[in-house]
């Protein structure tokens, strides 16, 4: 029997949860809050640690990682457009615990599965190219790892149509949403993530080089 959304929509298919499911989701949210939480680390070291160190003074370890040409997309710190990443999925589950619709599940395969590739071809440029680890960067692989697998048990545990035959009620799903409550915390984790960056253009005194 298909779970119902919260305003009884009716749809042209069924769908049934384990009721594991719903502990899956809470463990897929918390591990995409923790993603999240390392990706502003990061970003805040890129925006005042960084400055701080001579350009011509030597780097190793984790900051020779985050000082890469490849920590960089679009002059962009690749920590900042992870905290984009842990965003949308956290969006997601909270969309999931809303509208417990299957459509979201659908969705979130692909973006989790591609948060596996971006973070597997990073790590291999550590370790393969640059020759130096950042742990922190590390955990945030290991989370897109364990969302990824997540993911994969929540499919395992739920009996869902095929996307091709969801996909027409997507508005109606985005319809049945409570704005307000998946929202709202995505927000202000962009607002944070602005915040940082606003504080960086904003006419304060310059960061104390490192002697």
């Amino acid at each position: 029997m298909a779970v119902e959304t919260q305003n009884q929509s009716a749809f042209d298919y069924e769908w049934n949860y384990s009721p594991r499911v719903s502990t899956l989701f809470g463990a897929f949210t918390s591990v995409a809050i923790v993603g999240w939480i390392v990706t502003v680390i990061l970003t805040a070291v890129h925006f005042f640690a960084l400055p701080a160190i001579p350009a011509d003074a030597p780097v190793q370890g984790s900051i020779e990682v985050i000082t890469s040409q490849w920590a960089y997309v679009f002059g962009v710190p690749l920590a900042t457009l992870g905290g984009f990443y842990y965003l949308t999925t956290i969006g997601l589950a909270l969309w999931w615990f809303d509208t417990r619709h299957p459509l979201i599940i659908k969705i979130l395969t692909p973006i989790t599965a591609s948060g596996v590739a971006f973070s597997a071809y990073f790590v291999y440029l550590q370790v393969g190219v640059i020759g130096a680890i950042c742990p922190f960067c590390m955990v945030s692989a290991a989370a897109t790892v364990i969302l990824f697998g997540l993911e994969l048990i929540i499919l395992s545990k739920s009996t869902t149509p095929s996307l091709s035959s969801m996909t027409g009620d997507f508005g109606r799903v985005v319809g049945a949403m409570n704005i307000p409550v998946v929202a709202f915390p995505v927000l202000v984790g962009l607002a944070t993530l602005l915040g940082l960056f606003v504080v960086t253009v904003l006419p304060l005194p310059k960061a104390v080089p490192f002697v």
